[in-house]
């Protein structure tokens, strides 16, 4: 099975988008998700229309597509507000011409509520520009798929969806769960999906590791959200860390890695 496989920027993230885009696409990617780089974020909710249509620019200049881009709503301000911050945001994913908006949920368990609010209507917005919102794990109230899915059940919207990253399940665990037997469980929720491992040494965690040196199992994760109906993309987010030619290499073996496990389904 062929699924879209592209790379964000954090590899790359201390070099400019620049650069970080002619590294990707010689990588063999197709896609770029942006994350921030040495010269600015991914877009913004104050992103300037000029500062929009460099990335798209950049990205296109390189072969790629500008497909996904990190970014989150502002917590710590009322609904209404938060909501109306949170438009923006998804207008300019929209502008630079991306198709999801890659959202980590928040940290404060006690905002949940006004979280699900700013969802249910960011959902609404994101569907009326072509957007799609795709939520993963990453502590807080997203630190498991039973977290996913009570959010992804709560905003009930065909635009909101789940991003599996089985590296941060171990992650924000500690390896206390396995990622395996979560992908058939959440693949139906699934709207896209993040290539990042995760080794626990001394109970400490870290994913800046290879895909296929660290704990996920990616065979079973790839075979159990494929078997659900997962259709991709899928985003290399962490390697190794190393010169820039190191780096080059990891995403590029990534990438092989992967379409290999694919090639056998």
């Amino acid at each position: 099975m062929t699924l879209t496989q592209g790379c964000t920027t954090r590899p790359y993230s201390s070099v400019d988008f620049e650069t970080a885009c002619r590294h990707i696409a010689a990588a063999g990617y197709t896609d770029v998700a942006l994350f921030g780089n040495t010269d600015g974020p991914a877009v913004c909710s104050d992103s300037t229309p000029d500062y929009i249509a460099s990335r798209r620019r950049i990205a296109a200049d390189a072969g790629l597509t500008p497909s996904m881009v990190i970014g989150g709503m502002k917590v710590g301000e009322a609904v209404e507000a938060a909501a109306n911050d949170y438009f923006k945001l998804i207008d300019a994913v929209a502008a630079v011409g991306a198709t999801f908006l890659l959202d980590c949920g928040t940290d404060d368990t006690e905002r949940i509520d006004d979280y699900l609010a700013v969802m249910r209507r960011g959902a609404a917005h994101a569907a009326s520009v072509g957007v799609q919102i795709t939520m993963k794990p990453h502590g807080g109230i997203t630190l498991t798929v039973e977290h996913l899915t009570k959010i992804h059940e709560a905003v009930d919207h065909p635009a909101f969806g789940i991003c599996f990253d089985p590296g941060n399940i171990i992650y924000y665990t500690k390896g206390q769960r396995r990622p395996e037997p979560d992908a058939p469980a959440i693949a139906s929720r699934t709207n896209s999906a993040i290539i990042k491992d995760c080794i626990v040494e001394n109970d400490t965690p870290e994913v800046w590791v290879n895909p296929g040196e660290g704990l996920v199992n990616f065979p079973a994760v790839l075979g159990g959200l494929v078997a659900g109906g997962f259709m991709g993309p899928l985003y290399l987010e962490c390697v190794a860390q190393g010169t820039l030619e190191q780096i080059n290499r990891h995403a590029a073996v990534a990438r092989e890695f992967v379409a290999s496990i694919l090639g056998k389904g």
